[in-house]
């Protein structure tokens, strides 16, 4: 089956088409700080780790982990290989992080190991790699509790080095199950065109069973191998286990199932055919042509009209144009005729006279519209400002041409076909496909512990964040929050390194390689009455934007955000910024 292509569909009621700017406040941010004992394992690339793909899915790795299941608790790993926790509820007495597992230090694990990585399944499960290719199921306890262990179930060497990408916890019939997205960087013999390193994406089912008592052992159940060319800026699995989605510039296949390769389904053929009908529009009418065969009489035809839909046949064998209108007509002033035993000429009448229609027929692609002397005049007219034959003839003309040279770095975007898809867990072929070349991806944040986790997309300078619903096939994507002018802003700190929001929207935060965090707080009402001259109107809320520096100089390796507090890791320091008092 192939891919429906798609496109986002914004919430009008979400922008703010009179947003001004953030306004600088001055406001302090209550920062506390918590020392490490030992630091943060942190992954220095290797000679052989050279390429931008090992940068983007190591290199800038966030090593601080935000539970979703218990707000305002951060999960990290140690160079002693502990797994530590820190959960803030009095901001002045935060204590010192606890060990709740430990996978062994450093040097007693491989050379060629990553960085340690964990996801938090669910609020009583978890899996964690320790970077040397083994992974570890593990059962938390309510993570809460402070004296709670944790105990591994299932634990397997599954390969070569990677990292958890994402995981969700599901029961079917009774049966437990894990759906597991493991990231690996791998040197391919057989490439020889580029860096000849591609990205595999392994999606990993393990499964158990539940019962009272002695729990049945945990078995990997199914091992599914995707690979590409970028790593995926998005990556998710339903919480269901049926489907994947994925964000990247470059696509994905299914290349492997339990170790067999996959069928891939041949290049689709495109098919040359002569157009069966040709259309022409003016604002009060539609005027059709239908090719007949040879011979038809007018006792032959079969034609069927109605306000919103059209059927074009001939008796005995399927319509030749049949389907729903893309707007309303008025049957009683609409007519048809032959016109030289070759065509059928279909004049319909309009019931809104002035909108184009940019189609005759929903979906039916077998037309093609015919554009008269006059459209093609007047839209010539209408386009020649935009067009010059030198690339920047006279730049100080009121309407001056068109030069890259021009744009802004945050203008710019990769050249290659950057889509957000859904894969079917069953076919294992795309189904849903949206093109977002002219959407920059921000970052990702969980916002519903029980759903796959949103994505923030850049739209003209505001950024919007999407949250998937795969059980609505035809609207899968839904706009739930903005962040006024975001996107603009973002593009302007060239030494952003990590991005973020509050799973509350009340505020996103960029961090900076180095010290610098910069807070934006959605519009809130102001205390005193604000009067903008300019526009000669009274203000009544605004924007605030914060800046934080912090005492460190090291690199920050997390960054993460909750409705209450910005926490900020670097290799000896815990940072918690309390931001919202709630």
């Amino acid at each position: 089956m192939a891919a429906a292509n798609y496109t986002l569909k914004v919430n009008r009621d979400l922008l703010d088409p009179n947003f001004e700017s953030y306004r600088l406040s001055l406001d302090p941010i209550p920062t506390y700080t918590v020392d490490l004992d030992a630091a943060v394992e942190e992954l220095q690339l290797k000679d052989a780790q050279y390429t931008l793909e090992h940068m983007r899915a190591f290199g800038m790795y966030n090593y601080l982990h935000l539970d979703p299941w218990y707000q305002d608790s951060v999960l990290f790993v140690d160079r002693l290989g502990r797994v530590l926790s820190l959960t803030a509820t009095l901001d002045t007495a935060l204590g010192k992080p606890r060990e709740v597992f430990s996978i062994g230090s450093e040097s007693d694990r491989s050379e060629n190991r990553l960085c340690a990585s964990l996801s938090l399944t669910s609020a009583t499960w978890a899996v964690l790699s320790d970077g040397t290719g083994r992974l570890d199921l593990i059962r938390t306890g309510k993570r809460g509790d402070a004296h709670m262990k944790w105990e591994v179930l299932f634990s397997e060497n599954l390969g070569e080095p990677f990292t958890v990408l994402h995981s969700a916890a599901h029961v079917q019939a009774g049966v437990h199950a894990v759906e597991l997205l493991l990231l690996r960087v791998q040197k391919e013999a057989q490439e020889s065109e580029g860096s000849g390193y591609s990205v595999t994406l392994e999606w990993v089912t393990v499964g158990g069973a539940a019962g009272t008592g002695t729990e049945k052992k945990f078995e990997v159940r199914k091992r599914r191998v995707l690979r590409g060319k970028s790593v995926p800026d998005y990556a998710a699995v339903e919480p269901r286990g049926r489907g994947l989605m994925l964000a990247s510039e470059k696509p994905f296949v299914f290349t492997q199932v339990d170790g067999r390769p996959v069928e891939q389904p041949p290049p689709a053929e495109v098919e040359q055919t002569d157009p069966l009908y040709f259309w022409q529009q003016t604002a009060e009418d539609v005027t059709v042509c239908v090719r007949l065969p040879e011979g038809v009489a007018k006792e032959d035809v079969s034609f069927r009209l109605t306000a919103d839909t059209v059927s074009v046949g001939v008796r005995g064998v399927p319509p030749l144009l049949e389907g729903q209108l893309y707007a309303s007509v008025d049957p009683d002033a609409s007519a048809w005729v032959i016109r030289n035993h070759k065509s059928l000429e279909v004049t319909l009448q309009k019931r809104r006279e002035g909108p184009m229609w940019p189609e005759l027929v929903l979906g039916n692609r077998r037309g093609e519209f015919v554009m008269s002397d006059q459209q093609a005049a007047l839209l010539h007219d209408r386009l020649t400002h935009l067009t010059s034959e030198e690339q920047n003839g006279n730049p100080d003309r009121d309407k001056p041409a068109c030069n890259s040279q021009e744009l802004e770095d945050c203008d710019g975007f990769p050249e290659d076909s950057f889509s957000l898809t859904y894969f079917d867990g069953e076919s294992l072929r795309p189904t849903q496909v949206v093109n977002l070349g002219g959407h920059q991806y921000l970052f990702t944040v969980q916002v519903d512990p029980s759903s796959m986790p949103c994505l923030c997309l850049r739209h003209d300078v505001d950024a919007l964040v999407w949250q998937p619903r795969p059980d609505r096939a035809a609207d899968m994507w839904e706009h739930i929050a903005t962040f006024n002018a975001l996107g603009y802003v973002q593009a302007s700190k060239r030494d952003k390194k990590f991005s973020t929001c509050a799973p509350d929207f009340s505020y996103a935060a960029l961090g900076e390689c180095l010290r610098r965090a910069f807070i934006y707080r959605q519009p809130a009402p102001v205390d005193t009455v604000l009067f903008n001259r300019k526009q000669g109107r009274q203000v009544g809320q605004v924007a605030k934007q914060q800046v934080a520096s912090l005492d460190a100089d090291t690199p920050v390796l997390g960054f993460r955000a909750s409705n209450e507090r910005l926490f900020i890791l670097t290799s000896s320091r815990l940072f918690v910024l309390k931001v919202n008092n709630n």
